[in-house]
């Protein structure tokens, strides 16, 4: 018996058990996604030569790929001749995500956490070692953080969403996802710098079920952010209530807004199927 597996005929489907994953890669997309991926919030536009120094994608490949993402909408012009994401870009995002479960499940509790305690609240997930908001309530009356908007990023290690979820992974997951790059750019007054450093605000968060910490991703913001888990105990999102430093000592912050953070962490985990754990 021939154990060749025969190439499907024209215009037919190979099963996908028979064939390789890797076979069915396109290379150009997987370049021009590449592309995409190198703006962030700190990035927000790029010269080409930026693109091709940060992808390693020859000049020439790289600018028909950004003359081709620019066509379609995915990349666009500004007046000084950078690129930068376009509204394909941007519609693309926001569908997806307001497609997360985490998102459709927990926009309810969001608004009452934010009724209950006045104060503006934040969902996000990690996305390597950045927090990507995906959900917000913000406090009307409050400039604070107005730069911070669904989906914007911050780095995991200066936010407390990123820290509770960073909380959960294993010391070999956590040396794969943080690095001396992710401590760079300039922040808050009391931004964490080092990894030991870091270890042990995870061990605290850990620890208590949660993590408050003050002025660290934005001057004059204090938050307090509590773990979103999914089918049992995995972690796979955070949600935080921020607050002027100004108007909260750390034990009010605790006093004022723990019990109801808790609350809606467990109900928005439940409905994910998962397993909180009080402390």
């Amino acid at each position: 018996m021939s154990n060749r597996i025969d190439q499907p005929s024209e215009g037919e489907v190979p099963p996908a058990a028979q064939v390789p994953a890797r076979s069915y890669r396109v290379e150009a997309l997987s370049k021009g996604l590449r592309l995409l991926s190198l703006f962030t919030a700190e990035r927000p536009a790029l010269r080409v030569k930026d693109l091709v120094q940060l992808s390693g994608i020859p000049m020439p490949t790289a600018f028909r790929l950004v003359a081709t993402l620019e066509e379609e909408g995915y990349l666009e012009r500004t007046v000084d001749g950078m690129v930068r994401p376009g509204t394909s870009v941007l519609a693309l995002g926001f569908a997806a995500v307001q497609g997360l479960d985490v998102v459709q499940s927990s926009a309810p509790i969001l608004r009452e956490l934010a009724a209950t305690t006045g104060e503006t609240v934040n969902l996000g997930v990690l996305y390597n070692d950045q927090v990507l908001f995906v959900a917000r309530v913000p406090r009307t009356d409050s400039l604070l953080a107005a730069g911070i908007r669904e989906g914007s990023t911050v780095p995991a290690v200066f936010s407390s969403i990123g820290k509770v979820i960073l909380a959960s992974m294993s010391d070999e997951e956590l040396t794969r996802c943080i690095s001396e790059s992710s401590f760079a750019g300039r922040w808050g007054p009391n931004a964490v710098r080092t990894i030991g450093d870091l270890r042990i605000q995870l061990e605290a968060a850990r620890n208590d079920g949660y993590l408050v910490q003050h002025e660290e991703a934005i001057p004059g913001l204090s938050s307090i952010a509590a773990p979103i888990y999914q089918r049992g105990r995995t972690v796979v999102a955070a949600v935080n209530v921020a607050v002027p430093s100004s108007d909260y000592s750390g034990d009010r912050l605790i006093a004022t807004t723990l019990e109801p953070l808790l609350q809606a962490a467990q109900r928005i985990s439940l409905r994910l199927g998962g397993s909180p754990a009080r402390s």
